[in-house]
């Protein structure tokens, strides 16, 4: 082992289905790193749509309650177990966690960590670790949209929103962003045309503005709504739903949501149209697990190289101390906000 190892870190637990001031703080002892892994002390860390479910105990394969919730972290390495370089001692890299970002300081696999360029602030690019290769993705991989192209992307204000958004104005594509009008000067500003989503008539809003059909339409919320994103498509289009948002506040199974959806999407694609219908999984392909991680590593490197360039703006909606995670999972949970809600130690 190599450097000075942190034996102790402030962890926020999630103990059971609890509202968002049932979070609880407390210390524990970090083990030293094994071999291939090293100690992150954390600079970032952020609230995103899978922590608002897994405290309902509704995200899908969550583990067991009591457990840290923390999807993605951005520190500083501090200490390196054998076999890693020990130059990664000093710098600072993003990870994807899945679980137990929100502490002060973690264990991670060196071989899931990607460089932050030198520069960077930490709470910037944790807005686009998981966010930016969620955005990332759909974009170039799942719905492979080229420039030229008209895309519509509902919840444009939120973290992937606002990202898919920017990549794509990057990319040469025309964008049709639902927002809230209190968000709509935002939606402007990152390159898209804004259309109210609590409008009435928000789909014939967006036909208007492009009567022809769009070439994609990324949808978060899932739903009755899915029906009408599938209609706005022209022949190619895709459709690419990547979330059930329409049912986080119903009780019942976890799975269920994302199974009708699934069944919809399938009998869609058997329809003689032309156009296809695929759901965005971020951990698709994680049984091969090199091809996985290196993926992943890929296509955060590009999206952090964008932010280095100044080619996308973080969208950070607030920011608040580690131990306040609760209010800061109240305020994410309050559909206010533009961009993402980032902890910080």
């Amino acid at each position: 082992m190599h450097s000075t190892v942190v034996t102790h870190a402030t962890e926020v637990v999630l103990p059971g289905k609890v509202d968002t001031h049932g979070l609880r703080v407390h210390a524990r002892e970090i083990p030293p790193p094994a071999a291939g892994q090293v100690v992150l002390r954390m600079e970032a860390t952020g609230v995103s749509f899978a922590e608002q479910q897994m405290r309902r105990g509704k995200y899908f394969d969550q583990p067991p309650f009591p457990f840290v919730p923390g999807y993605d972290v951005v520190g500083t390495v501090t200490a390196a177990g054998q076999d890693v370089d020990t130059a990664m001692i000093g710098r600072r890299f993003a990870a994807v966690t899945k679980i137990g970002a929100w502490a002060s300081s973690l264990v991670l696999d060196a071989a899931d960590l990607v460089a932050v360029p030198d520069g960077v602030p930490a709470a910037d690019a944790e807005t686009l670790v998981v966010n930016g290769i969620t955005a990332w993705q759909m974009l170039h991989r799942t719905a492979a949209v080229h420039a030229g192209a008209t895309i519509v992307v509902l919840g444009a204000n939120g973290g992937v929103g606002s990202t898919l958004v920017q990549l794509a104005r990057h990319a040469g594509i025309t964008v049709i962003g639902t927002a809230s009008a209190r968000h709509h000067d935002l939606v402007r500003e990152l390159g898209a045309t804004p259309v109210d989503y609590r409008d009435a008539r928000m789909y014939e809003r967006i036909r208007e503005l492009a009567p022809d059909g769009v070439d994609a339409v990324f949808d978060h919320v899932g739903g009755a709504g899915l029906t009408d994103s599938w209609r706005l498509l022209r022949r190619g289009g895709v459709l690419v739903s990547y979330g059930t948002a329409a049912t986080k506040n119903e009780d019942g199974d976890s799975r269920l949501p994302v199974l009708k959806v699934f069944a919809r999407l399938g009998m869609w694609n058997l329809l003689p149209n032309g156009k296809s219908a695929r759901f965005y999984n971020f951990w698709a392909g994680k049984r091969r697990m090199d091809t996985f991680r290196n993926r992943l590593r890929e296509d955060l490197t590009q999206v952090l190289a964008l932010l280095a360039e100044g080619v996308l703006t973080p969208q950070i909606a607030a920011r608040f101390p580690l131990a306040e995670a609760g209010a800061a999972l109240a305020l994410a949970e309050s559909r206010t906000v533009a961009g993402k809600v980032v902890l910080v130690p």
